[in-house]
């Protein structure tokens, strides 16, 4: 077992830290970015996936650890930005050795980096991680933490999309309206069930058959479509991706129809600019990172000993967040996007200069 590569390369990417690990013989190859320290020890997922290349695994892992700087920031927590991505198709090589294999180069890190589960991670992985590992999240309850995160994620969503109809329809209610779900598995299925409760009609789509199975057996009024190119040509006041990233970009928004764009999945923007192609659309999109952030802040909550209650009243005040942001982009005359990276920006410098204070 060895790290075949470490780089420190601030200027170039802005990260403070980027990590290679590889365990041959388990078959483990994974890349840890750390973007900021600045508010605290760096916590975001680890995501396992069949990358086509390094380049596409760590082009994903920066992105990502730099969204959960910003995501943190605003969530309000003395938390940095960090992301984790195994390279390979959990199906085929996701073992005990492998996930015990990662979870050595998480401890390495000292604290550094706290890990918790995404694409490809489930609460039994991070169990099986933490065998090596204190700095894990997104633990069983068996063992001592918060569960299946994607509960709080999604009802982190449903408030940023509240806000989002408030802002728009001026009241802070789906009921009546049509929302396109692309997307049903951990976050999507919680999300789609918040929506009928609160008087929504939802029309959804998925790549995976048994999430569509899932669906027409629990929520039979659910509208499914194709794929998701045709949830975004049809007639829907809202779009929620919350599959993987770039859902939003030169083909998708020129053909979007919906007024609000609020999702949980990470890096919706394909690139820059994408948000002022939203907003020229008259589309309001609220920034991913802000409303997604509840499951970060349930296994957030576990650091300090996991409260339900606790973790889902913190997530609830995603509605105000994403209000504030709306509220700032008009004042400003700004997308919401900027907006929100002006105000996660504003929180890491202003607290972050507090780690010149020294203590002792």
């Amino acid at each position: 077992m060895g790290v075949f590569a470490s780089t420190d390369d601030p200027v170039s990417t802005g990260h403070e830290q980027v990590v290679f690990c590889q365990d041959k013989q388990s078959g483990l190859k994974a890349i840890i970015g750390i973007y900021s320290t600045a508010l605290g020890p760096a916590l975001g997922g680890t995501r396992f996936y069949p990358y086509a290349s390094e380049d596409d695994a760590l082009a994903d892992v920066l992105d990502l650890s730099r969204g959960m700087a910003y995501k943190n920031a605003l969530a309000g927590l003395d938390l940095g930005g960090g992301k984790a991505v195994i390279w390979g198709d959990p199906e085929q090589i996701k073992s005990e050795a492998l996930l015990r294999a990662y979870g050595r180069f998480v401890e390495s890190l000292g604290g550094r980096y706290y890990t918790a589960c995404d694409v490809g991670t489930y609460v039994a992985d991070m169990d099986v991680v933490a065998r090596e590992t204190r700095y894990v999240t997104g633990r069983s309850v068996e063992h001592g933490g918060a569960g299946d995160s994607s509960i709080l994620t999604a009802w982190g969503v449903f408030q940023g999309m509240r806000a989002a109809a408030e802002h728009v329809w001026g009241t802070p209610s789906l009921r009546g309206r049509r929302v396109g779900v692309a997307g049903l598995g951990k976050v999507g299925k919680y999300l789609t069930g918040h929506l009928l409760e609160d008087g929504a009609e939802v029309v959804a789509t998925d790549v995976n058959p048994k999430a569509l199975a899932w669906v027409r057996s629990n929520h039979p009024q659910v509208t499914l479509v194709d794929d998701a190119s045709a949830l975004v040509a049809a007639d829907i006041d809202v779009y929620a991706p919350c599959a993987l990233g770039g859902a939003l970009n030169d083909d998708t928004v020129p053909a979007l129809r919906a007024k609000v764009v609020t999702g949980a999945a990470n890096n919706q923007l394909a690139h820059p600019g994408i948000e002022k192609l939203l907003a020229d659309r008259g589309i309001l999109y609220t920034p991913d990172y802000v409303v997604n952030a509840g499951g970060v802040i349930q296994v957030a909550d576990e650091i300090e000993g996991f409260n339900f209650d606790r973790a889902k009243l913190r997530a609830t005040r995603i509605y105000d967040t994403t209000r504030e942001i709306l509220h700032l982009a008009d004042a400003e005359g700004v997308p919401p996007a900027v907006a929100a990276d002006r105000l996660a920006e504003r929180r890491m410098a202003d607290v972050g200069r507090l780690r010149a204070i020294h203590l002792r």
